[in-house]
């Protein structure tokens, strides 16, 4: 019998931004209207510099919802001393996503609120922590997660 792994712990986003979970939400993110986000595939920053489309399934139309998008590989991912890099909070405004030669993850964490207008913006960008900021927040374990890895499109490259 084969066991299929879940992309996002092999791509240790379980682990190392977010606590197993169940996702219990669709969470669709697409880029330039035609390049969905896959777990684990790569996006070439030309594509990724305009705000993707958000697309949240489900039944409830009253739920709310925060996003977050963050880099755990920042500055590079053989030492990411400065995990995680947060690039979008809430409102999904596209912030700075330039990246580094090195291949770099880019995570997107959907977590349902307990109650409308609740959550509070974090105090920096840089060194911040998914689980921290869901835990402030009273967010509890994330509904949904979806990412992508992308380098600059000038990196030199091995065949």
């Amino acid at each position: 019998m084969t066991r299929q792994l879940d992309p996002l712990s092999v791509g240790r986003v379980i682990g190392e931004v977010v606590d197993s979970f169940i996702p219990c939400v669709k969470l669709t993110v697409t880029y330039n209207s035609n390049k969905q986000v896959s777990n684990g595939h790569e996006l070439m920053p030309s594509v990724i510099t305009a705000k993707p489309r958000v697309e949240i399934g489900g039944e409830d139309l009253r739920a709310a919802y925060t996003l977050v998008m963050t880099d755990p590989d920042v500055p590079g991912p053989s030492d990411p001393y400065l995990r995680e890099h947060l690039h979008w909070e809430r409102d999904c405004e596209l912030r700075d996503t330039e990246t580094s030669h090195w291949i770099h993850r880019y995570v997107f964490v959907l977590f349902r609120q307990k109650a409308r207008h609740t959550v509070r913006p974090p105090a920096s960008r840089d060194l911040f922590n998914t689980r921290t900021f869901a835990e402030e927040n009273g967010l509890g374990l994330p509904v949904a997660a979806v990412y992508f890895n992308a380098q600059r499109e000038t990196a030199c490259r091995r065949r």
